[in-house]
């Protein structure tokens, strides 16, 4: 997994040029398509194997890459959410609007974000995105570690989620569905 600074400016440069180091080739050779639901792919013939999602916010990106398996990852920009608990109410599954609602003013931003950024990278490696139903899924946060805890149509236990580490302005998570790997961050200053 990668850390980029990002610049809206840029588009798609970073992504591209770090697809092109797995690949072996130059960064203009790398050629994106759409998936079923709309998730970026690698064209056909490119290497089938290779799975992979980004995700920015402000000035930071995230990129997860994986041979085998399609990663979703989420990147938050943290900040007020005063409509928190009412998109909660009306989006996500009951326990986890139940369980923000039980939280302190001061604490329900930050969990609503933890929930939100493990919810979209579930759905991000799932290839369905926010329209297959935030309600669909719940995850867990009671000790602050993401757990998803049901998933329509899905098995919980066949997937790893995990909280990643972000700067004090960010919150973000990984997701996949497999075993568990060694997850590697390294940081990369951008093309």
């Amino acid at each position: 997994m990668w850390r980029l600074r990002y610049d809206r400016a840029q588009g798609r440069a970073p992504l591209r040029a770090v697809l092109a180091a797995y690949l072996g080739v130059p960064p203009a050779r790398v050629e994106l398509a759409a998936g079923p639901h709309g998730r970026p792919v690698l064209a056909a013939g490119l290497d089938d194997a290779l799975g992979f999602n980004w995700s920015h916010s402000g000035a930071q990106a995230f990129l997860a890459v994986a041979r085998g398996l399609a990663p979703g990852i989420d990147l938050e920009r943290v900040r007020p959410r005063p409509h928190a608990l009412e998109i909660a109410r009306r989006y996500f599954a009951p326990a986890e609007a139940d369980w923000l609602a039980a939280l302190p003013d001061a604490a329900r931003d930050a969990a609503f974000l933890r929930l939100w950024t493990a919810k979209e990278a579930v759905l991000k490696a799932l290839g369905r995105g926010l329209a297959f139903g935030l309600h669909r899924l719940e995850i867990g946060l009671d000790d602050g570690t993401p757990r998803l805890r049901r998933l329509e149509s899905q098995r919980p236990a066949d997937w790893q989620l995990h909280a990643v580490p972000a700067d004090d302005g960010h919150v973000a998570a990984l997701a996949w569905h497999g075993g568990p790997r060694r997850i590697v961050l390294r940081p990369l200053a951008g093309p």
